[in-house]
């Protein structure tokens, strides 16, 4: 089947799942990847592993749009009235599910570079799907405002965590030797260098809106500035192997964008209205990479894995709320919203299958089934989560569909 018919195919799964899940009364992100897995290759196999492969263009530049939602979220003078607190939050509720991943499975008797690598993965939350919770529901209220800083500063703190666990695992799986350059120097060059290419493409993208008029060029130019900025991270990996974050250089360009526009809600609006598709797409593509047969191989270490990184996340959130006398609606719900992995998780274990060949195909399976369980529930806990902190009004959502109707 060709390209073109193969997305037919994910966007009708995708028309269909929003439907479904107004009668169950559920995220439509949750029906989104149920539709992917239904018409993937692990179950009715509409669509081939070769053909989800072909689609990997669509994913790296939906990342790229959701990693600019999150960014815009970046005012400084939002930034000043939560001051420290999202940087405290962010790492008690990140460090504390490494510890108790690593913790966990090295009493349970795992290999220890396993259990370093899985920890690490343990850290980073999918942006992806907690946005979409947002967006379908119109979300608002102090839990959504801590929430999306928290989940950008996740994944940084995520990255470096990742490369020093890589390189530790690596001494004990492998007997590689231990530089300061592999833990340190490495990880700060990929972030420092990631944060400076976002800063440079978003002062890029203010100018052309302030060159161009009409919105439709705006639009253009953000959708310019977000393919460059996916393009170059790419490009720069493949000349000087530096792996540079694709999802920190979008959100820096976010951030950069919405602090130094006046106005930005146009080309916001329009940039949500247009990447909406593309988001629907990103979703199916993900369910459709969802291999159920590798569930039973997750064993105890999988299980394990799930918990432990469930209770550090909620315990986490929950402590740097108290430390930080955060409103107490965020200190009972926002550990809730943080559940929610996919997208840069999978490339984590992938790299980790390359550089750890001895125990990558474990890490991988556990990732994936991890992914899977997450991929379904957190969005619907995220979404009840948000429910019960009178951030989502049932009443006004259903007026507002039938309008769209």
């Amino acid at each position: 089947m060709n390209t073109l018919l193969c997305l037919s195919i994910a966007f009708v799964g995708g028309l269909l799942a929003t439907k479904a899940m107004k009668i169950f009364n559920l995220p439509n992100v949750t029906g989104f990847l149920i539709a992917g897995l239904i018409i993937g290759p692990s179950v009715c196999g509409f669509v081939s592993a070769e053909d989800v492969a072909s689609f990997s263009i669509i994913s790296d530049v939906a990342l790229g749009f959701i990693a600019f939602s999150i960014g815009v979220e970046f005012k400084f003078s939002h930034l000043k009235e939560l001051g420290g607190k999202v940087i405290v939050i962010t790492l008690f509720q990140s460090l504390l599910a490494v510890a108790l991943v690593d913790v966990a499975l090295i009493a349970f008797g795992a290999d220890t570079g396993l259990s370093l690598v899985l920890g690490a993965i343990a850290a980073a939350t999918a942006p992806a799907a907690t946005l979409m919770v947002i967006r379908q529901y119109r979300a608002s209220g102090p839990v959504v405002e801590t929430l999306l800083p928290v989940v950008a500063f996740d994944d940084a703190v995520g990255l470096v965590v990742f490369s020093v666990s890589i390189a530790l695992a690596r001494v004990f799986s492998t007997g590689a030797e231990l530089t300061v350059q592999s833990i340190l120097v490495t990880p700060l060059i990929e972030i420092i260098g990631s944060l400076a290419l976002g800063l440079i493409l978003g002062a890029a993208l203010w100018l052309l809106n302030k060159w161009f008029k009409l919105g439709e060029n705006k639009l253009i130019s953000a959708i310019l500035v977000v393919f460059a900025a996916t393009g170059l991270v790419q490009l720069v990996s493949s000349l000087w192997g530096i792996d540079m974050s694709g999802l920190l250089v979008c959100m820096m360009v976010g951030a950069t964008f919405t602090n130094m526009c006046v106005d930005e809600t146009e080309v916001l609006s329009r940039c949500d209205a247009w990447s909406t598709p593309l988001l629907m797409l990103f979703f199916v593509i993900s369910g459709a990479q969802l291999d159920i047969s590798v569930i039973p191989s997750i064993g105890v270490i999988g299980v394990i894995y799930i918990l432990a990184r469930s209770i550090g996340k909620y315990v986490g959130a929950y402590t740097g709320c108290k430390l930080t006398k955060a409103n107490p609606v965020v200190t009972k719900y926002l550990g809730w919203t943080l559940l929610p992995q996919a997208g840069v998780e999978i490339g984590m274990a992938q790299v980790a299958m390359a550089a750890l060949p001895a125990i990558g195909a474990q890490i991988n399976t556990v990732v994936l089934c991890a992914i899977f369980v997450y991929a379904i529930i957190g969005p619907i806990i995220t979404k009840i989560a948000l429910t019960k902190a009178g951030e989502i009004q049932p009443n006004q959502k259903r007026v507002k569909d039938k309008a769209h109707e």
